[in-house]
């Protein structure tokens, strides 16, 4: 196929959460539907059959990504990703703005979520964006326990004394296996990158009801099978940004993130990487420069698809910008 294909940007999907707030507008100047309303995520790039993004830019906008991954195929997503995957994408990357404490969770591996919801498992990982002072990260528990010891402390509603605590600084980075239990603090403004899934199983919901008074379903039985009852270690890390280099933060079999952080043009060589890249603008803004000297902007808070058949391109600050940069190694 011949190269048609360009930096594409996304329609925000946004969720009304019962846990949202407005931040997502006031910092990452996402256009809220209804300012009555809480909206806790904006999912930026998502591949989920029901809410597949639309393309907003360029000649390509109104189309679907699945759409386009079916048109383009290893084009799009890299050769050996569409022999994997098929027609759909297989990350979700997402803005979340907790402004109240989100129920504790957790998510099933692949086997399990295909045995039982014909689905992807979903391992993600968490940079937080800013947070609020004694703002809480839940994620696995302080001491290995036994599967009575967790039946008994949800029975008696004490399941987050269990848990590894943190207190999250904005760069922090943590990575949340299938299997681990956790839960974002009130207060946390964070990017997540995970695997195409929507599969959550919630644990507790800190006895929270809705505006009818309605509390909302608990997994119990089905989280049980998979939660990982050990010990977590060191579940959380920050890497000190250094201009004008790449740096990796996670690298796992689901996908690798890197942050980048420049003052000056960079450029990008991703001829030897057999897969599409995506860039989240943490701060300030940058031109993607393609082809034969076309180029997109980038701006904080927005979100952007390079295809995989662009292997060449230079990214061009205006001041200082920060960038995710997100491929399928």
């Amino acid at each position: 196929m011949s190269s048609t294909l360009y930096p594409l940007k996304f329609e925000p999907i946004l969720k009304e959460r019962i846990w949202g707030g407005k931040r997502l507008e006031t910092v990452l100047s996402k256009k809220l539907p209804d300012s009555d309303k809480k909206y806790g995520e904006s999912w930026e790039v998502s591949g989920v059959a029901e809410e597949n993004s639309i393309v907003r830019n360029g000649f390509l906008a109104g189309n679907t990504l699945n759409e386009l991954v079916e048109v383009y195929m290893g084009d799009l997503v890299g050769e050996e990703i569409y022999e994997r995957f098929g027609d759909e994408f297989p990350l979700l990357v997402k803005l979340i703005d907790a402004s109240e404490t989100l129920s504790i969770q957790v998510h099933p591996n692949d086997d399990v979520a295909e045995e039982r919801h014909h689905a992807y498992g979903k391992t993600e990982m968490w940079y937080i964006l800013d947070a609020e002072p004694n703002s809480k990260i839940y994620t696995g528990f302080k001491d290995t326990i036994t599967k009575e010891d967790y039946l008994k402390a949800l029975e008696d509603g004490k399941i987050d004394e269990l848990l590894h605590v943190e207190t999250p600084k904005k760069d922090d980075v943590f990575f949340i296996p299938a299997g681990r239990v956790h839960a974002i603090g009130k207060g946390v403004l964070l990017a997540e990158i995970q695997q195409t899934s929507d599969v959550t199983y919630r644990i507790f919901d800190w006895n929270r009801v809705d505006s009818q008074g309605k509390s909302r379903e608990l997994h119990t039985n089905l989280a049980i099978d998979v939660v990982d009852f050990n010990k977590v270690e060191h579940p959380k890390f920050s890497v000190k940004a250094e201009i004008n280099k790449t740096q990796e933060l996670i690298s796992c079999q689901y996908f690798t993130v890197n942050r980048i952080k420049f003052q000056n043009p960079l450029q990008r060589d991703y001829n030897l990487l057999d897969s599409f890249v995506i860039f989240l603008c943490l701060e300030g803004s940058c031109s993607i420069i393609y082809g034969s000297g076309k180029s997109e902007q980038i701006d904080k808070g927005e979100t952007v698809l390079l295809p995989a058949e662009l292997k060449d391109i230079i990214l061009k600050p205006n001041g200082t910008c920060s960038l995710l940069e997100t491929y399928i190694r």
